[in-house]
């Protein structure tokens, strides 16, 4: 700092070219990490969220490395009556007893769980993937195409759900592949809107006339800028899907209605289970109804952790 002849006031010294670039830029940018980090950071905050990752990364090493090293017959019914009893107790050969025909329930559950989880995480990914396409679609064209598309789909909203899967699965027959196209067939209405009221919102969006000025195709625009700037409700509807697919098929398998003998799923489990729980055999309900409710609600907490973690008015900046 340097004095004026006087010697009384400080004269300015010239700034240099780094101080000019963060008086023009509004001061100095503090950054706490790219948008991933920042994505993990708001994950993590939410307790419940990750006891509930770590849960459903058990379920996943339960169902389909469980069975690799706790090895049980669970595909032919009269081999299992020959080598166990019926409904018999927990013990240190069937940690949670057997079921009504003799297979293990530990084993049954793993067995069944691969059936529900394979169906709800497919049924999810196909809803996911026809509701983005058809609802970005309506969205981006707009006017009579538009009221068309969402006319349809508010007819299948009224139908419910139930009554319609309960339908379609009597007049085939169940097994796991028709399933999931039946769960994906009434469940990728919902995303077809939110994605719909999206795309109506992001094509108004500068970026988006920018690229319509500059001559870019519509596959262009919805490919690259309408589904990737959705992606947060995308990611968040897939998980509350998968929760959702996998209530659906243990509605039906408690209907009777699921996956035929002797495959199983978690639905059919416990309906086999409610016939005997007169005669205080817990281990048939109990674990299947653990696994059940613990998934679904593992799913809806880690989807809530996701909607916050992506949400990016909610990330500190």
């Amino acid at each position: 700092m340097t004095l004026d002849p006087g010697g009384a006031t400080p004269l300015p010294q010239p700034l240099s070219d780094e101080d000019l670039d963060t008086l023009i830029e509004g001061g100095e940018a503090v950054s706490d990490g790219g948008f991933f980090r920042n994505m993990i950071r708001v994950f993590s905050e939410n307790k419940l969220a990750i006891v509930s990752f770590f849960f459903l990364i058990f379920m996943l090493l339960f169902c389909f490395l469980g069975p690799h090293l706790y090895v049980t017959n669970q595909t032919n019914a009269q081999e299992a009556l020959l080598n166990s009893t019926q409904n018999a107790h927990p013990s240190a050969s069937h940690w949670l007893g057997t079921d009504e025909t003799g297979f293990d329930i530990v084993g049954r559950l793993m067995f069944g769980g691969q059936i529900s989880l394979i169906v709800g995480f497919f049924a999810a990914i196909v809803a996911t993937v026809v509701g983005v396409g058809y609802g970005a679609l309506s969205g981006f064209f707009g006017g009579w195409l538009d009221a068309l598309l969402m006319r349809f789909v508010d007819m299948g909203l009224s139908i419910p759900v139930l009554f319609l899967l309960i339908a379609l699965v009597t007049i085939y027959r169940p097994t796991a592949p028709l399933l999931i196209v039946v769960i994906a067939a009434v469940s990728w209405l919902v995303p077809a809107r939110l994605i719909r009221s999206e795309t109506l919102s992001l094509r108004t969006r500068e970026y988006v006339q920018a690229v319509r000025v500059m001559g870019g195709s519509r596959r262009r625009i919805i490919g690259r800028h309408i589904i990737p700037n959705s992606v947060g409700t995308i990611v968040v509807f897939a998980t509350f899907c998968v929760a959702d697919s996998i209530l659906y098929l243990a509605a039906l398998g408690f209907l009777g209605l699921g996956v035929p003998a002797p495959q199983t799923d978690w639905g059919t489990m416990l309906s086999n289970g409610v016939n005997y729980a007169a005669n205080g055999y817990w281990w048939e309900i109990y674990p299947v109804g653990f696994c059940i409710v613990f998934t679904v609600v593992a799913l809806n907490y880690v989807g809530d952790a996701l909607r916050d973690a992506l949400e990016v008015r909610l990330q500190r900046r």
